[in-house]
């Protein structure tokens, strides 16, 4: 007999009346869930037909749908619980936006167009669920539902985006506009937030006090109530600034502060002391205004009584022992102020002085003279003679023997510094006295049983010697027992420094020795491989490089970086191997090249499954007998080519095999069409659009094109013959259209015309295009042909466009001779430079020719020839010419020489901008040479006369002449240029700027001081290094200079807080760490250092492999965060100590269940018991043992764990393994099996509908009543209603 789970009729009433805990149950649950119950199969003899479940209470109907009437409780039913309300967390709002404000207003489109997709948008970005509607008066109301947070940035969303936006300023004091901002722009996001407006504050350095709002007029108006509440609020406050001697500052702040903080305290103002290390005597108070008073009348009160009755003493320390008097960030200061209430005064650290100067009463002077001199004398210096190589050794690993000492003296502070021979003690006299003779012992032992040697060897071999992951030398290192120092690349040193055991030493030098003559003789050569070849060469996981490495053993194969786009491969090894390799390798490459030929073949989308075949037999065929690599474009892609790969004669033939399939299975065929090159591109229309569309429209043939530029008419058509027939017809159809449409028209005309038909600005010539819709093109100057003007157009556009020109060019070549008089004085000017005005004017208007009369003539006719307006037009211009020339005056303007080229600016552009704009004519002088303005020696006289005129005295206060500008042009006008041009006289003015500062100014390469030169438009001149000046010279324009000052102070004030920063920033601390806890400290793939470098804001610096200090990690940041850092890695180490490691047996059976799919399984057990567990490898020598790794406690209850699960699972697989014996039992045994366990009746109900008519039970054995998926069945009648499959 089997037993099989029976549900009883108890048990189903109790399992129904589970499903409301409120109510009783028919059976009696009680509310509770019972468990099926295991009996055994039939029912048992006595069980009556009463205590079968009916069809209702069995299967529940759902409730109906109609309300009840007011006043009658609905019945409960086996479906419906009382459900305890929660409250939600979700919130709706309805806005609404009236007409006038709405930003979309076209009705017609409701809830299409940008409306809807700024609302999409606005429920993407803020999570917030929205609904539009529109009220009758058209108004939009939009109810917003989801949290809070969400609803209040999707109403400041629906204002700005879906309501028009007015906009408003508010004019409060510029010093309030930061309480308006708020710590962090805090402040202001919280009151866009509130008020659904956006707030534009201007930046510090704009003089305006204007803020500026835009939002909804409500909006508006809250936001202003707002920001003057704010602006009200602080001009109760006020701010007063006290100077008083910087000595005096320690007395009014007390000692650790206590004084002014009681100040404070008691006067409800703030007052800011400058800390001793900045050198200001300004004490800052803020607050209410009647508490500023108070507080400066005790500051000034406390100031006037030290002046009075305070005294000062001046003492010499040493400087060593100024820090002793200092003490620990100042508290032994602050200790001294508050025991005496004398001040002491340090000078600072940089300063070479030794005088302590106490300033107080003169009674306490005396007893704080004995506590400074208790305190420097509290503590000496001493130093222990030791060679640098030992300091290692007497630190001990992991400072062993140093925290031997350390922990009896905690006071002595000892420090090994690098390269130097010498460890320096400090502390307390007798604890040094005591630590030096220890230090000393230690050294003397280590002495006498420690050498070292050093070895000479290329830097280029040094990789080599270490090995791959340090290899080689760990090896050397463990054999002799020694420790060995590489110098790093970026040493470029060649010394090898052995440390260690005497015999050990030597013994490492040989081997050394012997490693690096045998480099020495060995040979490297560079094969260039194209980078694309380097991964085909390589192979998958490396397999096909390590057959070439296996065949050359001795060879080394560097392939470069991939980033760095190299083709250079490195063989290294002896001689005649590197050579045999290079030849195999090139033979590889050459293979690769020939196969690497590639050819693509359009073929229809509907014959790729043909030419794949079926299980890809098609193409496996072709790929093998063609030798070629084949590829087919995936069936989701809309591409039809097919790329074949491999040598050019074995490409050409699978192409053919692949297209005489296609042909073989469609009516495939190929035509050429004629059409001109010049059509082409409008034929294929912008990216091949029309193309395309012709492509589609016709069964998608394939239309190809030759190449642009080529002047080949031949277009191919290539698919079903009737496709391509069609495409032909469509194609020449469209080419014809094109030519009909696109008229061309040429006309001739001199070149010496175009600038005249073309007119001032293309005037004239955009005048035609618009009257006649015709594009008119003129002749590049690459042209062969220069006098064709080209129009395109429609024919009748072209038609008129042609005859207005045709008409305009007639008139141009009707020449006319005309005469205009213009006075003998004025004749110069236009024959001036190679007559240049005359060339300006035959250009401008048509090729008019003027002819001036001869020089000397008196004659005042001057004759213009050309075409009637182009004369008239020229004969306008010149008359204009005149007249300025009639008004025309001289002046000079004396400006030193020195600053003309500044003046003139780049290429004369500022001096050509200034006769621009005035419209007058600028000379400058000719240049000054230095040697012949020196005074010339008095000249030679000969029969005893001067050789020479006599010339007249120079009057000392006349210009130079090398210093004359000499300006033409009206009167008005040259006066404004002589403003002009002494607006552009340069001004230098110096700047003090501390000389340490100076490189920074510059920058690399000179950026920073061209970045400053560029934006102020100045020249900066930076002081010779060796002059050590703090000066800064700025020269350029007045009004440039201000901003140009102002622009380097606040470079040099951003410099000098970088400076304190860096400062602060770089504190060092070192910790010594086990390096088998440096993969915890690290984490899983950088996780815990990272997130320790990140929360305190460090860098932390593990050893690198070839560190000499393996145990010693360095953190660097600001002191208390590198300290909080330490403290976290040591809170690690700590919890790794206290692990311990405990083998235990678990059957290998489970191993796999244990582990869980991806390492699920064992991840959740390490992070629930917070150990780690270690499954044997494969092939190890007990397989059923497994490590746990933890706290003790923890360790436990995982084995605990493990045992209970291995015992749970070891049942399943003793199970499973007993089914396996029995998987194929024989048919009379089953059929003896079914004997035994009888008809079964299955679940049994009263009152079904199959009972009502002549239906019977379905049968869950018939595939009528219970078809599977897929099986054909005839539909029947059925109380179940219709069958639906």
């Amino acid at each position: 007999m089997s037993s099989v789970a029976v549900l009883t009729q108890e048990s189903f009433n109790e399992h129904r009346s589970g499903l409301l805990p409120e109510q009783g149950g028919g059976g009696g649950g009680g509310g509770e869930y019972y468990s099926v119950e295991a009996a055994v199969a039939g029912p048992s003899a006595g069980e009556e037909e009463d205590a079968l479940p009916t069809y209702k209470e069995a299967f529940p109907p759902l409730p109906e749908k109609a309300a009840t009437p007011e006043g009658t409780q609905e019945p409960a039913n086996a479906w419906t619980s009382k459900i305890r309300p929660l409250k939600s967390s979700v919130i709706t709002q309805v806005f609404h936006v009236p007409l006038e404000e709405r930003k979309y207003k076209d009705i017609n489109q409701f809830g299409e167009g940008d409306q809807a997709k700024v609302c999409v948008d606005i429920m993407h970005k803020t999570g917030a669920h929205l609904e539009l509607s529109l009220a009758k008066d058209q108004g939009l109301s939009i109810m917003v539902s989801g949290k809070l947070d969400a609803v209040m940035k999707a109403r400041k969303e629906i204002v700005s985006r879906l309501q028009t936006q007015a906009s408003a300023t508010v004019a409060i004091p510029k010093e309030h506009h930061r309480f308006v901002i708020g710590k962090n722009g805090e402040k202001l996001q919280e009151l866009e937030l509130k008020t659904a407006t956006k707030i534009q504050i201007p930046r510090p350095e704009d003089p305006s006090n204007q803020i500026k709002i835009s939002g909804t007029k409500e909006g508006l108006e809250k936001a202003k109530h707002e920001i003057l509440l704010i602006s009200a609020e602080q001009d109760k406050r006020a701010v007063e600034r006290v100077n008083i001697d910087k000595v005096y500052h320690p007395f009014i702040t007390g000692a650790y502060n206590k004084l002014v903080g009681e100040m404070m305290q008691e006067t409800g103002a703030r007052i800011n002391v400058p800390p001793p290390s900045v050198n200001k005597t300004e004490i800052v108070i803020t607050g209410e205004k009647e508490q500023v008073a108070l507080a400066v009348t005790m500051i000034k009160k406390i100031s006037e009584e030290k002046k009075k009755n305070s005294t000062s003493i001046a003492v010499e320390v040493k400087k060593s022992q100024h820090k002793y008097v200092v003490g620990p960030k100042g508290n032994t200061l602050q200790e001294i102020l508050d025991r005496t209430g004398v001040s002491v005064e340090i000078p600072p650290s940089d300063s070479s002085s030794e005088t302590v100067i106490l300033r107080g009463e003169p009674d306490r002077l005396g007893q704080a003279l004995t506590e400074v001199y208790a305190k420097a004398n509290s503590y000496t210096v001493s130093s222990v003679s030791a060679p640098s190589w030992l300091h290692r050794f007497i630190i001990g690993k992991k400072g062993q023997n140093l925290a031997k000492i350390t922990q009896q003296m905690p006071k002595v502070h000892i420090e090994f510094t690098e390269g130097e021979d010498k460890i320096t003690l400090e502390g307390p006299t007798k604890d040094v006295q005591m630590v030096q003779s220890q230090i000393e012992t230690i050294v003397t032992d280590l002495v006498s049983r420690m050498d070292y040697a050093e070895i000479s060897v290329d830097p280029k071999f040094h990789r080599h010697l270490i090995g791959k992951g340090g290899v080689n030398i760990n090896r050397i290192k463990e054999l002799h027992k020694v420790t060995v120092r590489i110098p790093p690349d970026n040493e470029k040193s060649n010394l090898i420094r052995i440390e260690g055991d005497p015999q050990g030493v030597q013994e490492a030098k040989k081997e050394l020795l012997e490693l690096a003559s045998r480099m020495e003789n060995e040979r490297t050569k560079d094969l260039i491989i194209e980078q694309r070849f380097h991964r085909a060469i390589i192979g998958q996981k490396g397999e096909k490089i390590k057959e070439v490495r296996d065949k050359f053993p001795e060879v080394i194969i560097n392939f470069p970086d991939p980033a760095h786009k190299s083709d250079i491969v490195q063989l290294r090894g002896p001689r005649t191997e590197v050579e045999k390799c290079s030849k195999f390798m090139q033979k590889i490459v050459a293979e690769m090249v020939e196969n690497s030929h590639s050819v693509s073949v359009p073929i229809f989308k509907q014959f790729h499954r043909n030419i794949i075949g079926k299980g890809g037999s098609n193409i496996k065929k072709i790929r093998e007998e063609t030798n070629t690599k084949i590829d087919l474009p995936a069936e989701n892609s809309n591409s039809e080519m097919i790329v074949i790969t491999g040598k050019k004669a074995n490409c050409e033939a699978a192409r053919s095999r692949i297209l005489a399939i296609q042909k073989d299975l469609a009516n495939i065929t190929e035509m050429d069409v004629s059409i001109p090159s010049k059509l082409h591109n409008s034929l294929i229309g912008s990216k091949g659009r029309l193309v395309r569309s012709i492509m589609e429209e016709c069964g998608g043939v394939h239309i190809h094109f030759p190449s642009e530029g080529s002047g080949i008419d031949k277009v191919t058509i290539r698919g079903p013959v009737e496709e391509v027939e069609k495409a032909k017809q469509q194609l020449l159809a469209l080419a014809e259209e094109k030519q009909t449409k696109s008229h061309t028209a040429e006309l001739h005309a001199k070149p010496e015309y175009h600038k005249f038909l073309i007119g001032k600005g293309g005037g004239n010539i955009r005048k035609v295009r618009d009257s006649t819709g015709a594009r008119i093109i003129f002749p590049t100057a690459d042209d062969k042909d220069q006098e064709l003007i080209t129009v395109v157009g429609t024919e009748e556009a072209v038609r008129e466009a042609q005859k207005e020109l045709e008409e305009l060019i007639k008139s141009l070549d009707n020449i006319v001779e005309d005469t205009m008089i213009i006075d003998p004085k004025h004749h110069r000017s236009f024959v001036t430079r190679r007559g240049q005005v005359l060339r300006d004017l035959a250009d401008e208007y048509g090729g008019v020719m003027v002819s001036f009369p001869r020089t000397g003539s008196q004659s005042e006719k001057v004759t213009l020839k050309g075409a009637k307006e182009c004369v008239e037009a020229a004969k306008k211009r010149m008359q204009e010419i005149i007249e300025d020339l009639e008004a025309q005056v001289t002046m000079e303007c004396v400006i030193t020489q020195k600053f003309h080229r500044s003046i003139m600016g780049p290429k004369g552009s500022r001096i050509q901008q200034i006769t621009r704009d005035h419209n007058v004519q600028i000379k400058f002088p000719e240049r000054e040479d230095p040697q012949a303005a020196a005074p010339a020696e008095a000249p030679v006289q000969e029969n005893g006369e001067a050789n020479g005129e006599v010339k007249e005295p120079v009057d000392p206060n006349a210009p130079k002449k090398c210093d004359v500008i000499v300006i033409s042009g009206r009167k008005e006008r040259c006066e404004a240029a002589i403003e002009a041009l002494k607006a552009l006289v340069p001004v230098t003015v110096e700047v003090e700027v501390p000389f340490e500062l100076h490189r920074y100014i510059i920058g690399q390469k000179g950026s920073g001081i061209r970045k400053m030169m560029d934006e102020f438009e100045v020249n900066i001149q930076v002081p010779a290094p060796e002059q050590q000046s703090n000066k800064i010279a700025i020269t350029g324009l007045a009004s440039h200079l201000d901003r140009a000052k102002e622009g380097l102070l606040d470079r040099v004030k951003e410099l000098q807080a970088e400076q304190e920063d860096r400062a602060l920033r770089n504190f060092k601390l070192t910790i010594t760490v086990d390096p088998k806890y440096h993969p915890k400290i690290i984490g899983r793939k950088g996780a815990i250092i990272t997130n320790i470098r990140t929360e305190h804001d460090v860098n932390i610096q593990l050893p690198e492999k070839n560190d000499e200090n393996q145990d010693q990690i360095t953190i660097t940041g600001y002191e208390h965060k590198a300290i909080a850092a330490r403290d976290a890695i040591q809170s690690i180490v700590d919890e790794l100590e206290g692990m311990i490691s405990e083998d235990m047996t678990l059957d290998s059976r489970v191993h796999a269940r244990i582990i869980g799919a991806r390492g699920k399984g064992i991840r959740k057990i390490m992070d629930e018991f917070k150990v780690d567990l270690r499954f044997p490898q494969s092939g190890a020598a007990d397989p059923n043992l497994v490590t746990v790794i933890g706290r003790p406690e923890l360790v436990d209850e995982a084995i605990d764990h493990l045992l209970n699960l291995e015992e749970e699972y070891m049942a399943d697989v003793v199970e499973n393994e007993a089914k396996m014996a029995y998987m194929r039992p024989s048919s009379g045994s089953a059929a003896a099996m079914d004997e035994q366990r009888g008809p079964s009746k299955g679940f049994v109900v009263r009152e079904a509908p199959w009972t009502t008519g002549n239906e019977k039970a379905p049968d869950m054995s018939s595939s009528e009543d219970f078809p599977s998926f897929g099986a054909p069945v005839a539909t029947k009648a059925s109380p179940w209603g219709p069958k639906r499959f």
